[in-house]
């Protein structure tokens, strides 16, 4: 059963320092850009790419190794120049573009959204879901998708706009307004995920007085429990997340729980 596969999979990986790791590259990169230094800059890339390919690192596999040291040699190899000061600008665009894709695509017809499908993995998998959860549910991944593509927008205009070093000035273009590349590495790599974790707070807050019974025991067991289901994802290798289910088998379940 999946409860069971969640719990499991608490056992032999436990998510706090994949977290913990994580929250510590926003500052790091925050202060590598401040710094201008491209071989900080482009150690703070490097973290980041280990950060991602952590999840298969710790599986041992030979592929995640490969891409790692790939990566950071090539990093290694562009400190000596200017490259890295346009690189940073990168991460930001592409983390929450990709994210606004992983919640958006779900929203399709037939699909069955992101957070539906974290809720089905959360709760047993005989019980049945009542049709104001599977609602709010399909709003909830709308709303997450929305946030994602804002800061995505944001990110961009403001790594066309920074200076010294922006994406436009880098083509040699000069843009009607400029900011400064501290205000650029501010929101890029700081209020970005106080804005996410905000939303992940209050939204969370707020579904417990909405739906109080759930499966876990308050926010820290929540947060747990969902980057354990990251983990599970990723080490199936599933083609759809965690207690998704195909479009007509979807409706068949939920007809059958009704």
């Amino acid at each position: 059963m999946t409860s069971h596969i969640v719990n499991s999979s608490h056992d032999r990986a436990p998510a706090w320092p994949v977290i913990l790791l994580g929250c510590s590259y926003p500052p790091l990169a925050h202060l590598a850009a401040l710094s201008g230094r491209p071989g900080l800059i482009a150690a703070s890339i490097g973290w980041l790419l280990m950060l991602v390919l952590l999840p298969t690192l710790r599986r041992r596999s030979l592929a995640a190794w490969v891409a790692l040291a790939t990566g950071l040699s090539g990093l290694y190899a562009i400190t000596g120049s200017s490259a890295p000061l346009r690189m940073q600008f990168l991460p930001p665009i592409l983390m929450f573009g990709f994210m606004a894709w992983v919640f958006g695509h779900t929203l399709r017809r037939g699909r069955t959204p992101l957070i539906e499908s974290i809720i089905r993995a959360l709760n047993d998998p005989e019980d049945s879901l009542d049709e104001n959860v599977l609602s709010y549910a399909r709003r909830l991944t709308a709303v997450w998708t929305a946030l994602f593509v804002l800061l995505g927008v944001i990110n961009t205009v403001l790594a066309l706009c920074a200076e010294p070093d922006g994406l436009l000035l880098t083509f040699g273009l000069r843009p009607v307004v400029t900011v400064p590349l501290s205000l650029w590495s501010l929101f890029a790599n700081v209020l970005n995920y106080l804005l996410v974790a905000a939303l992940f707070v209050v939204e969370f807050l707020y579904r417990q007085r909405r739906f109080p019974r759930q499966p876990y025991r308050g926010l820290l067991d929540f947060t747990r429990r969902v980057a354990s289901l990251g983990a599970m994802y990723g080490h199936a290798g599933a083609a759809s997340p965690p207690g998704s289910m195909p479009g007509r088998d979807r409706q068949a379940a939920d007809g059958r729980s009704r």
